[in-house]
């Protein structure tokens, strides 16, 4: 349909190009019946969208508005289209704003109406791995790599917890099956042969000031959790950078007299002397000699940092780049800071068990004094494990299973063999892996039932946890009260100032804004020298703690737009050329009206940089991507065999660097492109002061940056604070765009046009507080389609065909 729309506006262009030069002036009009919004249709776009020309695949004179809801797929287009002023095409005769407002209002107004109910339940749901490590560290107080033990997931509709997409096969299946039996075994401390764990600090990363979590007084290094599985010695090894092709047996950094500390939970372990033990010789590349230390089992701060008892940059002849690694061989007249290249922890040697680890808490709800104790307690811990595993009460069925799992390890080992044998036993389960919602067995297929308060529980915990119910929940469920909406607007408020409702943010906020990329991204050095890792996690974070303000704080959605704060580490306000801002640690700082343009995500360096190209900025990979953060609508893909900008700018300046604007404006010429470029390009351009990085400039190439232009419905631009005064005003959409995207995160299923007449009531219903998040989020949790699910057909013995295929072995 994008294609077909796009294919539209072209026509449209092109047919009628003479009508455009002269827009008539429009009549202020009111819509309040079929017939008026009939008229106001044909008199604006029923021109390019008729039966003969079906510009878009749409025949608006064709289809009925005293009926609308008989073809309600294609008028939620119309409305889509509408709601973000994308509708008539740039240049074209339009209506007044308050009579297009009125036009869209009835409309939407006779969709909602007689809108009917869908409820298609979102199917079997497979955890995916982010939602499989918070669940384990709920569940057992342990840390896990998901990718150690699971492949990727799918995304699709922008998000990677959508039911339909997360793929099942034999060998997934059988990951599963595997990672219950190493992450059991790691739970109970049942970890004989030795691991190696390597941590790697990543290749740009700058180590010439503090590393948050790192103690004060200290520079550089590296700082991680990690789950130490059994209390036993271990044995941590260091690894320098080394100077690279130029010389790879010596390491990284010329300055001298450098001492490097280890430390456990910030205790020193040891202090290595840089010169003597890894400057030079076989510690280059094996390694520091052996630190063995005891550690108790459970997750532990290891931290590997330099004494800042030296200021390398008052030794520079010159200013070297703020990311230090540029330039691993050395230059003259500098002074490089030594770095860290990696830590190995090995072990555990000599193991005694979990102890009394996080894990073994969880576990062992109880210990037997004697044997004849053991049966009594083992039922207890088993009990408790299955009911948070399964999120539900246990049956007396479930602890036979199990029970009969504890004894068979039980009859090998000891105690805790047994209960490590029922433990892998309930994280191999299709009840644990799988989210599915049960079925009356006597309502008809295609009738509506209410998914029961356990059912809802879950829904509501991986919704705002990414997780499963914790006690409290499950026990409100159990009583049957959490469907009771004095009840449930409780417990999603106390969800939602829990800690772990920080997961919402960092999941959503990811994948919605696609923050997720910039782990990977790398602009090009010789370009953006200054750009290190340092950098790229400041700016992400920065994001993920401006949502992370509006979700706990219970701000207007709106603040999202133009929000006067930010938060701001020493990094990233250099990189902003924001004073006053010291340390590693970030702040919330109040943006001064010379920062005007950090207001907002339109401000956020982490937006600005994913939309670019690794060596320069894309106004229009820039402008399509706010214009579906934004507006919720995105054009399609560029036609086959349309040349690039490069080849375009190269052809015509004979060689020299000409700016985005110049290339688009040549890129334009061709006709099939310009009406697409038109739409895209004067966002993308408005933002061109922010370069690939996110740096403001005034001048690209040497050339005064020409921030300026026009939306398809009008307004002008000028600069990001233009736009950002565009998108305030259209800022009911940009609500419903996000409701949108929470209500596909929290349902786990696309949304589909008979779910739009939902999202606009409660956005609807959000206006009159302001958009506050908890309102959004109430919406949702209290709509139909998160309680209520249609039956859908089964196989003849009334089990989903998925549920006998995922059983395990034993």
């Amino acid at each position: 349909m994008k294609i077909r729309l796009a294919i539209g506006w072209m026509a449209a262009v092109t047919v009628l190009a003479a009508q455009t030069a002269s827009p008539p002036a429009s009549t202020p009009a009111q819509v309040t019946d079929a017939s008026a919004e009939r008229a106001l249709l044909n008199q604006y776009c029923v021109t390019c969208h008729n039966q003969k020309l079906k510009t878009a695949g749409l025949e608006l004179d064709k289809l009925d508005t005293a009926h609308v809801t008989e073809q309600a797929e294609k008028w939620e287009l119309v409305v889509r289209k509408l709601r973000s002023g994308m509708m008539p095409p740039s240049g074209m005769p339009r209506p007044s704003w308050t009579t297009y407002e009125s036009m869209v209002a009835w409309l939407e107004g006779e969709l909602d109406k007689s809108a009917s109910t869908h409820l298609p339940p979102p199917g079997l749901h497979r955890l995916n791995r982010t939602e499989y490590a918070n669940v384990i560290h709920d569940l057992l107080a342990l840390d896990i790599d998901p990718a150690k033990y699971l492949p990727s997931d799918d995304s699709t509709r922008g998000f990677d917890n959508i039911a339909g997409a997360l793929a099942l096969s034999p060998a997934l299946l059988e990951g599963y099956t595997s990672a219950a039996a190493k992450i059991s075994r790691i739970a109970m401390g049942d970890v004989n042969e030795p691991a190696l764990s390597t941590y790697r600090v990543a290749s740009d990363t700058t180590q010439d000031y503090h590393i948050e979590g790192l103690p004060f007084g200290t520079r550089g290094g590296l700082v991680v959790q990690h789950e130490f599985p059994a209390d036993a010695d271990y044995v941590f090894k260091v690894f320098p950078i080394n100077k690279g092709l130029m010389d790879n047996s010596t390491a990284f950094g010329e300055m001298t007299g450098e001492k490097l500390e280890l430390l456990v939970d910030g205790q020193r372990i040891h202090l290595y002397d840089w010169d003597k033990e890894i400057a030079r010789g076989k510690a280059v590349h094996g390694g520091t000699a052996d630190v063995h230390f005891q550690v108790k089992a459970g997750p532990h701060t290891v931290g590997v940092t330099f004494l800042a008892t030296q200021l390398a940059p008052s030794q520079d002849l010159d200013e070297h780049f703020l990311r230090s690694t540029i330039e691993t061989g050395g230059l003259p007249g500098f002074k490089f800071y030594p770095h860290v290249g990696k830590m190995e922890i090995l072990g555990p040697f000599k193991a005694a068990g979990a102890g009394d680890s996080p894990s073994a808490k969880k576990i062992f709800v109880c210990r037997p004094a004697s044997v004849s104790e053991e049966t009594t307690c083992a039922k207890r811990i088993v009990d408790t494990l299955a009911r948070r595993a399964f999120r539900r009460p246990v049956t007396p069925q479930d602890t036979e299973i199990l029970m009969t799992f504890y004894q068979q390890g039980r009859n090998e080992g000891n105690f805790d063999t047994g209960i490590e044998r029922a433990l892998q036993r309930i994280l191999a389960d299709p009840e644990f892996v799988f989210r599915k919602e049960a079925e009356p067995a006597s309502l008809a297929a295609g009738k509506n039932y209410r998914i029961s308060d356990l059912e809802l529980a879950s829904r509501l915990s991986f919704f705002l946890w990414s997780s499963i119910p914790d006690d409290e929940l499950i026990e409100v469920a159990g009583k049957n009260k959490l469907h009771e909406p004095a009840v449930l607007e409780q417990q999603v408020r106390r969800m939602l100032a829990d800690s772990r409702a920080d997961r919402l943010v960092i999941n959503f906020t990811g994948q919605w804004l696609n923050l997720r990329a910039l782990q990977t991204w790398a602009p090009t050095v010789s370009l953006f020298p200054d750009f290190d890792d340092n950098l790229r996690l400041a700016m992400r974070k920065e994001t993920e703690l401006f949502v992370g303000s509006v979700v706990h704080e219970d701000r207007s959605l709106t603040d999202l737009l133009d929000a006067k704060y930010t938060f701001l580490n020493e990094r990233l306000a250099k990189h902003y050329g924001i004073s006053g801002v010291y340390g590693s640690d970030f702040r919330r700082v109040e943006l001064t009206p010379e920062f005007d343009v950090r207001r907002g995500l339109l401000g956020k360096a982490s937006l600005e940089t994913i939309s670019s190209y690794p060596q320069r900025t894309t106004p229009t990979v820039r402008g399509k991507a706010m214009m579906k953060i934004f507006l919720g609508v995105s054009p399609p893909d560029p036609p086959p065999n349309i040349p690039t900008l490069k080849d375009q700018g190269a052809a015509v300046h004979g060689g020299a660097r000409p700016t985005a604007r110049q290339q688009l404006e040549i890129h334009r010429k061709n006709a099939p492109c310009s009406t697409c470029h038109k739409i895209m390009d004067p966002i993308g351009l408005s933002m061109e002061n922010f370069d690939a990085v996110g740096t403001w400039r005034t001048a690209e190439n040497g050339t005064p940056i020409d921030a300026s232009g026009m939306l398809v419905d009008g307004t002008k631009l000028d600069g990001v604070q233009g736009l950002r005064e565009a998108l305030i005003k259209y800022s009911p959409q940009f609500v419903r765009v996000v409701t949108e995207n929470l209500f596909i995160y929290a349902m786990g299923r696309g949304t589909e046009y008979y779910d739009m007449p939902l999202i606009r009531s409660i956005v609807r219903d959000s206006e009159s507080k302001n958009y506050r998040f908890s309102t959004l989020i109430l919406g949702i949790v209290r709509s139909e389609p998160f309680q209520v699910n249609q039956k859908e057909d089964v196989t003849s013995n009334g089990q989903s065909p998925l549920r006998a295929s995922a059983e395990p072995r034993p």
